[in-house]
């Protein structure tokens, strides 16, 4: 469904909500922390409100639990200007969550709470498929593959997606301690690797999906399909590198004082879809899409300045006085 009347077009985005419990002190084990303060999360959540903070337009597709934690969520979609229209509440499942802390060392450690949670369960007949079908992108995780019937809810969802028009956008996020294995985490991974045609993994996520011990060209494209448009590798605070059918190369890093990586990944994908959803030719323009990159660069620093994920994603006018400062 195209915008009319000036209206920007739909990104909806899919999977999980939930709510991660973070320890009023860093650099100590759970087991350690006196206290903890609930920040709302999600991959996919945090690309919708990414979005939406960004001026651009967002849907959020997945199930939470019938409960005060799973409205409160809904609720802080709805404040950030996301639709939820997609949501489906489950009153037998509670709404996930995530206890994470940020250990001495700058690691996080997590201990989810799904057993099962509501997102979990998201059946393919609850699916609101008139939100998929307005979507000129989709974008997804992989956390919705690991169980049914939320996989097969994923799988339909995509394919409605595509049937439609959409351009499919894929982040894997990988999460190991959700897997029942590395093995199957991998495999399940790259099931749906040739449907993505915008892809984005970790530096970290490289290695794992590709067994190598080296983040260079060769590795990222060993996971090139013919129907990719654009692979990203984030490198962290080293940049990204970006590869198409026709050029490749790689774009600096803002350098800022870090807080909390928290939710930066997420907020350089919604840059990114935000800027390409109604101008997908700068796909092939070299010189527009390292401008891009540049904005999502931005965009994922600013972001770590500040703890949460949601509290931090930026607006377009403090990504440009950054930019403009630099």
């Amino acid at each position: 469904m195209a915008a009319s009347n000036g209206e920007k077009s739909l990104i909806v985005s899919f999977g999980e909500m939930l709510i991660d419990f973070v320890p009023t002190v860093s650099g100590v084990s759970l087991a350690d922390a006196p206290g903890f303060i609930k920040a709302p999360g999600g991959a996919p959540a945090n690309v919708a409100i990414a979005i939406s903070r960004l001026g651009g337009r967002a849907a959020f597709v997945g199930k939470l639990g019938d409960d005060e934690f799973g409205h409160m969520l809904a609720g802080i979609l709805k404040q950030n200007g996301v639709s939820a229209e997609g949501i489906n509440f489950d009153t037998g499942a509670r709404t996930a969550l995530a206890f994470v802390t940020l250990r001495s060392d700058g690691e996080r450690e997590f201990m989810f709470y799904r057993n099962p949670s509501a997102d979990m369960l998201l059946r393919p007949d609850e699916l609101n498929l008139d939100v998929i079908r307005s979507a000129k992108v989709f974008h997804y995780g992989s956390i919705s593959l690991i169980v049914e019937p939320c996989r097969s809810a994923h799988l339909k969802a995509m394919e409605v997606a595509k049937e439609a028009g959409a351009l499919l956008s894929y982040d894997p996020n990988l999460r190991l301690p959700l897997w029942p294995s590395k093995e199957e985490a991998q495999k399940q991974i790259l099931s749906i690797w040739d449907k993505a045609e915008v892809i984005k993994v970790s530096d970290e996520e490289l290695m794992f999906l590709t067994g190598s011990d080296k983040v260079d060209d060769e590795t990222a494209l060993s996971l090139w399909h013919s129907n990719l448009k654009l692979l990203l590798v984030t490198l962290g605070e080293k940049g990204c590198s970006y590869y198409t059918k026709s050029f490749r190369g790689s774009v600096d890093p803002f350098h800022v004082d870090a807080v909390d990586t928290t939710g930066a990944g997420d907020s350089f994908v919604g840059a990114l879809l935000c800027k390409i959803v109604d101008d997908r030719a700068v796909l092939e323009d070299e010189a527009r899409l390292r401008e891009v990159l540049r904005f999502a660069n931005a965009c994922g620093a600013i972001t770590t300045t500040k703890k949460g994920a949601i509290p931090a994603l930026p607006t377009e006018s403090e990504v440009q006085s950054l930019l403009k400062g630099n």
